[in-house]
């Protein structure tokens, strides 16, 4: 029998770094099983439908109260819950406040915690740090995308964005895209391109690794091409650019030709359903520079008459053996994805599981019996 006391597992960041949340390999088998219970419903998030992306604070431009922040630039602060079943069958909530202003402080622009919680009771399992963790579970999604979607003799990569999420989406492909011989790097802001160029180098030294001067350059005869730009830099993918057989993956949103990528492309994502309830949070164009995902200007096509969400699949689908991916070789494909709690939720399980077999974490009290217990 279970004694009234409640303790919790507090993982901070370096805890995170020794339990192993950058293994990006076992992330990316992580992520793999999280879309397989996408596809089967064994989930719930929040939202009017139980599959709500998150709720956000943001500000308003000019605020009446004397203190309350001002909007700015990824000014906000947003709370994800969500519940995984399958083998997880654990709740949690990932909250952040974000704010561009915290560059100039050297901090990162978005602070992270994460909270698992007992499914049955409530009670608290672990709270930890959730930077490297978000960041890590965002770059696996498109690993997965290359396990399932991508042609299994991909030999040449383009990279559009080599920022946080550009370089762990970087590792999570280059782990999944076994036959990889050359990387081409693409970044309007060129230290970031050379730092993550140093860093593919360093791990894959037979890896043939250049940064060039423009997207198009990044795109043209590559096998993989993955979008992870921000805020303005929202890139024009030409059709003539795209080879036969080309996956896309994109962590951000691109500009695409919308007759011809309906007529022409496979239209897959990580989990429909989440992008169906921003019909009920936000109004159109629901795709924006604030949320812009995929995800979201499939919306936009759809609410203008241009297409069905019969066009659209889900990965878990195909994963799960529901749909086929390819139906020929020279298929294209686009694969959108976006953030959800479940990512956090797993991954975070995972971390915490490996930090309570290795001794990592620091144990804290809640209460030996609540206060309050009935």
């Amino acid at each position: 029998m279970k004694t009234p006391r409640v303790d919790f597992l507090y993982l901070n960041e370096q805890d995170m770094i020794d339990a192993g949340v950058l293994d990006m390999h076992q992330c990316i088998n992580e992520m793999t099983e999280v879309l397989k219970l996408l596809s089967s419903g064994d989930y719930v998030m929040g939202g009017k439908h139980d599959n709500s992306h998150g709720i956000v604070v943001s500000f308003p431009d000019e605020p009446e109260h004397e203190g309350m922040p001002k909007n700015g630039p990824d000014r906000r602060f947003c709370a994800m819950p969500a519940y995984l079943g399958g083998d997880y069958r654990v709740a949690g909530c990932k909250w952040y406040g974000s704010n561009l202003d915290n560059i100039p402080k050297e901090l990162p622009r978005s602070i992270l915690m994460m909270t698992l919680n007992d499914a049955d009771t409530g009670a608290p399992m672990a709270y930890m740090s959730a930077n490297l963790l978000s960041a890590w579970r965002t770059g696996a999604i498109p690993g997965v995308g290359v396990r399932y979607l991508a042609k299994p003799d991909s030999k040449v990569i383009g990279l559009l964005g080599a920022g946080s999420i550009g370089t762990s989406t970087a590792e999570a492909i280059l782990d999944a895209a076994a036959k990889a011989e050359k990387v081409k790097i693409y970044d309007v802001y060129s230290p970031t391109a050379e730092t993550l160029k140093q860093r593919i180098e360093s791990e894959y030294p037979n890896l043939e690794v250049v940064i060039v001067d423009s997207q198009e350059e990044a795109v043209r005869n590559s096998d993989i091409v993955n979008l992870a730009t921000s805020g303005e830099a929202n890139p024009r993918i030409e059709k003539e650019w795209m080879k036969p057989g080309l996956l896309i993956t994109a962590s951000s949103s691109g500009n695409f030709d919308p007759n011809h990528t309906i007529e022409n492309i496979r239209l897959i994502v990580d989990n429909w359903k989440m992008y169906e309830e921003v019909l009920d949070e936000d109004e159109y164009p629901y795709n924006n520079l604030a949320m812009g995902v995929l995800g979201r200007l499939f919306l936009d096509w759809i609410h203008e008459g241009r297409m069905t969400d019969e066009k659209i699949i889900n990965i878990g689908d195909v994963i799960n053996g529901k749909v086929q991916a390819r139906k020929s070789e020279d298929d294209i494909i686009i694969f959108g994805l976006g953030g959800q709690p479940v990512y956090d939720v797993a991954w975070g399980y995972r971390i915490y599981q490996n930090a309570l077999k290795k001794g990592i974490g620091t144990k804290l009290n809640l209460w030996e019996r609540a206060y309050q217990a009935r």
